[in-house]
């Protein structure tokens, strides 16, 4: 995978962010491969409601998102309503993430976060455009990424560095499941149990580790007043759809 952006491709163009959709989009066209199946990609033509990249094999959609230098904790989207109503669709695309340094003209880190991590808990609702803005009253979104599970953001290319193939797909693979889950806060719960788990930062951890978020937990759901038992649960569901291993009694290993 090669990670220069080809600045040719944008002669023709005069505005700098029409030159670097173009550049991005090119790169990504011919560099990215679907995670889901491992063949091609395809763009869209232009303008295309939804999405910006297809598989015609397995039919995944992707979106594109690029910002240069650093991905950062939050990605700028478009119209906060328009955002939620895509949430609640069925055709709700898988994003791409891209950030690039236009100064040495290349890829920094290339991400895809897969839909089923995308609930509205995860989209801030930006203030209004003022009075005397163009488009007065337009309410925008961010896209915070600090509030999607390590294991929803899924790297083929970090600092720099080209991810294998091979682990790409795993990783796409591990979180499928997710999609059979419809109930919004059902995917919050499961979201929450798997940030614990990333701040434990070890693959291997015990019950009482998780039990440790028990106060955070209970502000984020307050209907909820068993707690301990709603984690218990949790992490069987993942134990079941294979995430995380059941070692011994109060001990898990992530998989």
């Amino acid at each position: 995978m090669d990670l220069s952006l080809k600045l040719g491709l944008a002669d023709k163009y005069k505005s700098p962010s029409q030159k670097v959709r173009i550049l991005t989009e090119s790169w990504v066209g011919e560099s990215v491969f679907c995670p889901n199946c491992g063949l091609n990609i395809d763009r869209y033509p232009n303008n295309q409601p939804v999405a910006d990249f297809y598989c015609a094999n397995c039919k995944e959609e992707y979106e594109l998102k690029s910002k240069q230098d650093g991905i950062g904790t939050k990605i700028v989207d478009g119209a906060h309503r328009t955002m939620i109503e895509r949430l609640q669709s069925s055709n709700n695309p898988n994003f791409f993430f891209l950030s690039y340094d236009l100064r040495n003209l290349e890829v920094q880190n290339f991400l895809v976060i897969p839909k089923q991590f995308f609930i509205p808990e995860i989209i801030e609702k930006r203030k209004p455009l003022s009075s005397t803005a163009r488009r007065a009253g337009w309410i925008g979104c961010n896209i915070l990424l600090e509030s999607i599970p390590q294991t929803g953001k899924i790297f083929f290319v970090k600092d720099r560095q080209i991810e294998l193939k091979e682990k790409v797909l795993i990783k796409w693979k591990k979180t499928l499941f997710l999609r059979e889950e419809k109930e919004v806060s059902a995917k919050g719960w499961l979201f929450d149990i798997m940030r614990g788990i990333d701040r434990i930062n070890k693959r291997e951890f015990t019950l009482d580790d998780v039990y440790a978020f028990e106060n955070e937990l209970s502000i984020l759901h307050p209907e909820n007043k068993h707690i301990k038992d709603k984690i218990r649960q949790q992490l069987q569901f993942l134990r079941n759809k294979g995430y995380l291993d059941f070692v011994s009694r109060g001990y898990y290993r992530l998989i």
